[in-house]
C-alpha cells in the first residue's frame, strides 16, 4: 500500500466511513439494495468480496457461502464488522489491496465487487489479481456505475469526476468494460440496470 494514489484513497474512505451510509441512504434503498439482493443470489461456495466497504452486500448473500471481504480502509472494515456482528454472520474481514491480493491462485469460486472498481487506482492491476485467485470454472461479478455511451451523459460524468475524485475518492467516467478487457476477462454478461446505460453488471470468466 505504499503507491501515493492508493494511499490517498485509504485515507479518503478512512476520513468518509462514519458518513458513507448515511449519504447514500437514499439511493441505497431505492435502487442498489434490490441490486444487491439479485447479484448476489449467483454466488456460491468461497467467495471473494474485494472493497467491501461497511458491508452493505452482507444480508445479501446465500446461506451456506464462505465468504471472505477485504477493503483498503480500516474505517470501513469496522464498520463491515459491526454490521456482521448484528446480522449474526461469520465472515472473515481482511484489510487488504485488491491491486495485490495475499491469496495463492485458484482459490475461491467467485469474485464480486459492488461499485468498487471505480475508487480502485490501477483497476486493471486488481481486476487481473481477482482473476488469478479465481478457480478454474469460477465467475467474477461486478456490479458498477460507468461512463455512459450517450455522449450528454458522458459529458456530465466528465466533468464532474474531478470533484467526485477529490471529495469521495471514486470515479464517475471510468470504463469499466474496456478494463474488463484489458485485464485479460472473458465478458459473459454485460447488462443495463438503470439511468440509461450508467448502472451496469458484468459477469466474467478467466480464459
Amino acid at each position: 500500500m505504499s503507491d501515493r494514489a492508493t494511499e490517498r484513497t485509504r485515507r479518503r474512505y478512512d476520513r468518509f466511513a462514519r458518513f458513507y451510509d448515511r449519504v447514500e441512504a437514499w439511493v441505497e434503498e431505492r435502487l442498489f439494495a434490490p441490486w444487491r439482493r439479485e447479484t448476489l443470489s449467483q454466488v456460491s461456495g468461497k467467495v471473494l468480496e474485494i472493497g467491501v466497504g461497511t458491508g452493505k452486500n452482507l444480508p445479501y448473500y446465500p446461506e451456506g457461502v464462505e465468504l471472505v471481504g477485504i477493503d483498503l480502509s480500516p474505517k470501513m472494515l469496522e464498520r463491515a464488522k459491526a454490521r456482521a456482528e448484528r446480522l449474526g454472520l461469520k465472515v472473515t474481514l481482511l484489510e487488504m489491496d485488491a491491486q495485490e491480493l495475499f491469496f495463492p491462485p485458484a482459490t475461491f469460486d467467485f469474485v464480486v465487487g459492488t461499485f468498487v472498481l471505480c475508487s480502485i487506482p490501477d483497476p486493471v492491476r486488481a481486476l487481473r489479481e481477482a482473476g488469478r485467485v479465481l478457480k478454474p470454472g469460477g465467475r467474477l461479478i461486478f456490479l458498477e456505475h460507468v461512463l455512459s455511451r450517450h455522449p450528454l451523459i458522458a459529458l456530465w460524468e466528465h466533468l464532474h469526476n474531478p470533484l467526485t475524485r477529490s471529495l469521495f475518492g471514486f470515479n464517475v467516467n471510468r470504463d469499466t468494460r474496456g478494463n474488463l478487457l484489458k485485464a485479460g476477462l472473458v465478458l459473459e454478461r454485460d447488462e443495463i440496470l438503470g439511468l440509461v446505460d450508467v448502472f451496469r453488471r458484468f459477469v466474467c470468466r478467466v480464459p
